[in-house]
């Protein structure tokens, strides 16, 4: 059973293509996994300030590098392409959720 509770998560790359869906096809596994009610989307690097705006991300998932001064907790995604400290990522995405949730 789903929260009730949307947490919001922003993924953001270099064109919100490609590598985007594969973060976010992850994000949304990490979340019902989990049992939270996961709400992604996605934009361009050059997007996220106006993304914030309109979406109200709780966090974000960096495909490329974003500016520090979001005012969001950001995580550098790259280990969902990689393979590399993949495990240490979700578990970290995982416990920022559930601090949301809570």
């Amino acid at each position: 059973m789903f929260a009730q509770f949307q947490i919001r998560v922003l993924v953001a790359c270099g064109t919100s293509i490609a590598t985007a869906t594969v973060a976010a096809n992850k994000v949304k596994e990490i979340g019902e996994e989990a049992g939270l009610n996961v709400s992604v989307s996605q934009c361009k690097a050059m997007e996220i300030r106006g993304k914030i705006e309109t979406f109200n991300p709780h966090l974000i998932i960096a495909m490329t590098p974003t500016p520090s001064d979001l005012g969001v907790p950001v995580f550098n995604g790259i280990p969902f392409l990689s393979g590399v400290g993949m495990d240490q990522l979700k578990q970290d995405i995982l416990e920022a959720m559930q601090a949301v949730d809570d």
